[in-house]
């Protein structure tokens, strides 16, 4: 059945935000860590025909942070210039700290809410480094997690929220989006109800293809021991070599749940899935999904129950691999701006160009793609080309650049860039570069003066 909330979503505004650092913040924890069941199972092999394209164990000393090669923290109340407690209307504060993220030292990730004597909440959020998270044409991507709810129930368990879930890779810096770029949401729970809930939202909000607030959601008890009781895994299994493409929601291998790609129009869904995701781990206190089956927290909630988290594991079977595979990518073939495998500040749009498809839109200083795998042979590129747009107004304008394995390099070439007369008005830029062989991960940074948009990028390649 459809989610029931009405009001549980990440809500949104329309507009981009600048990117910023995520800060960090000392916050003390006083409530006292309420033990739960610990379990440790070794992420599954993956099946005949799957290949593993990420995992994390959490293995490592107990108090430890996550690894932050595959996760980073997101802190505070909301990101940096986008909307205000995360905007679900949740009230904890965010912190990197090991009082609310850590390891156990018995393979399990803790995130832990706590509340202090002036009866501030504070919990963790952590999210993929990565950006790139989707099927290969015609193959279809797993992202599953072994999980124990927090071990919490009834009024001691008001305002709990803990989630499992994914965010279109375009929200990444940008912040005002959704729920156009899509979410997956695998797990979701609240009050500590034995319910898991799972839910994809699309389309614009309120209203739109996807009834949104809600989104196209489904829900189900856990088999056998309770959500809260024991370790269950829940699962998304995205399938394109479905038609209608399909994406299902299992827990412990029952699929309670599926959206298919004719459930709404063409617009809507390529929208919602023509980019990578990234994944989410959260345990919220308060907000709108939590108002709906009788709000908290409240005097009677009680701090310091864990969710824990065994494994996140992704795999990918047929149609190639995700990301692309060192060297697939040809440095002197056309390569399409928005098949990047990561981003920050990035968003697309539909593209008048020759060819059609879809373009990178409203690119401002700061922002950044990665393209992994750019083959440039044994004979050097000494050239740089884009296709470009820009409809920027009087005085702005910036670089497109160029740089080589890591956004903290050098450039190796740019061209400057500024109006074009019009935002889908397309014109063909070269630029000279230091000379490049061998195989390279090829980042386009676009750095400006100013902090207006200033250029659209729809392909580029590379000439010698």
């Amino acid at each position: 059945m459809s989610d029931p909330s009405g009001i549980h979503v990440r809500r949104r505004s329309p507009r981009r935000a600048l990117l910023a650092v995520l800060g960090t913040l000392g916050l003390v924890a006083a409530a006292a860590t309420v033990a739960v069941p610990s379990a440790n199972a070794s992420a599954p092999t993956p099946p005949s025909g799957w290949t593993q394209v990420f995992l994390d164990d959490f293995d490592g000393a107990a108090g430890s942070g996550v690894n932050t090669s595959n996760w980073q923290y997101a802190t505070g109340k909301g990101y940096p210039g986008g909307p205000s407690n995360w905007g679900t209307g949740e009230i904890e504060t965010m912190t990197n700290s090991t009082d609310n993220v850590s390891l156990d030292g018995s393979g399990n990730l803790r995130i832990t809410p706590r509340r202090d004597g002036s009866g501030n909440w504070t919990s963790g959020r952590v999210e993929t480094n990565r950006t790139d998270f989707q099927p290969p044409a015609g193959g279809k991507l797993r992202v599953q997690s072994r999980i124990q709810m927090p071990n919490v129930t009834g009024a001691a368990a008001r305002g709990y929220w803990p989630a499992f879930w994914m965010l279109g890779a375009p929200y990444r810096g940008n912040f005002w989006n959704w729920p156009s770029v899509g979410e997956l949401d695998i797990m979701e729970n609240v009050q500590g109800l034995n319910t898991v809930w799972s839910t994809m939202h699309c389309g614009t909000s309120p209203g739109g293809p996807c009834n949104e607030t809600t989104g196209i959601g489904g829900s189900r008890a856990c088999p056998g021991s309770t959500c809260q009781a024991g370790f269950h895994t829940y699962a998304v299994e995205w399938d394109r070599s479905t038609s209608p493409e399909q994406i299902r929601f299992y827990v412990d291998d029952v699929n309670y749940h599926t959206v298919r790609a004719d459930q709404v129009d063409a617009t809507t869904w390529n929208n919602a899935t023509n980019h990578g995701f990234y994944i989410i781990l959260n345990v919220a206190m308060g907000g709108g999904f939590v108002d709906a089956f009788g709000g908290g927290p409240d005097g009677a909630t009680v701090p310091g129950h864990s969710m824990v988290v065994d494994y996140v594991q992704v795999l990918s079977s047929g149609g190639g691999t995700t990301p692309p595979p060192t060297g697939n990518r040809d440095a002197y073939s056309a390569i399409q701006a928005e098949s990047y495998d990561s981003q920050g500040g990035v968003s697309t749009e539909s593209t008048s160009d020759s060819g059609g498809g879809q373009n990178l839109g409203a690119l401002a200083g700061g922002d950044w793609a990665l393209y992994r795998g750019v083959n440039f042979g044994s004979s050097a590129a000494t050239q740089f080309v884009a296709r470009v747009a820009s409809g920027a107004a009087g005085g702005v304008s910036g670089l497109v650049e160029v740089r080589l394995d890591s956004r903290a390099n050098a450039p190796v070439g740019s061209f400057a860039v500024g109006n074009t007369g019009g935002w889908q008005s397309w014109r063909t830029v070269p630029a000279n570069i230091s000379g490049v062989s061998g195989t390279h991960d090829v980042y386009l940074t676009f750095t400006s003066g100013q902090p207006a948009d200033f250029v659209n990028v729809n392909w580029f390649n590379f000439g010698h």
